[in-house]
């Protein structure tokens, strides 16, 4: 298992930046959250756990590998709409993979250039795709791209841990962002603990 890759630099970093996030990290400790990083896979498995449980997702998941051997974009482009539903997908869902599969192997979807590209480029791009919104693409910039400054507005858990974190009952966009700032070159570490805060208020209070 591949997880996200961070380490003493990082939790310095976060540390002195911000006590409060420092405090919690020191509770916390490690955080592994586990990466794919290959970013078609990833892509078509975020498509596939959309509005479903994560059992519901795990089941889904496996019946695609063992169809395709290996989900690639020339392995789901060659296949039609319906061979992908009987996975136990919706057929809207199909549909977005199908697209995807094809938009791939085409090459209207670059991969190899889109790990170039800056994370607003990629969110742009992968975001144009039926079936891929902003915010899946930001959860891609981090478990697949393992991106490192990455802090998602769009993510009610982030907002969430947030205001547990700082004991805010209310959370503007202005404040979301000088958070972000904070937090800079590092977001994508501050959002793992973040997400654990999100469930858990932190334990030290300064």
């Amino acid at each position: 298992m591949q997880c996200f890759q961070y380490g003493q630099r990082e939790i310095e970093h976060l540390s002195r930046r911000d006590k409060k996030l420092g405090k919690a990290i020191g509770h916390i400790g490690m955080i592994e959250r586990q990466v794919m990083p290959d970013l078609f896979k990833a892509l078509v498995h975020s498509v596939v756990a959309q509005q479903i449980s994560k059992a519901a997702a795990d089941t889904v998941w496996g019946r695609l590998c063992g169809r395709f051997s290996d989900v690639t974009p020339r392995n789901v482009a060659r296949v039609g709409v319906i061979e992908i539903q009987k996975c136990g997908l919706s057929m809207r869902k199909a549909k977005y993979i199908k697209g995807i599969g094809e938009a791939a192997f085409r090459g209207d979807l670059d991969l190899l250039e889109l790990r170039e590209m800056p994370d607003e480029g990629i969110i742009e791009k992968l975001s144009s795709l039926h079936g891929i919104g902003v915010w899946t693409a930001e959860m891609l910039l981090i478990f697949s791209l393992c991106r490192p400054d990455v802090v998602s507005w769009g993510d009610l858990a982030i907002r969430r841990g947030m205001m547990n974190l700082y004991g805010l009952k209310e959370l503007s966009k202005k404040q979301f962002d000088r958070f972000r700032k904070r937090y800079s070159p590092y977001g994508s570490v501050a959002s793992l603990y973040l997400w654990a805060l999100s469930v858990n208020q932190p334990p030290l209070k300064s």
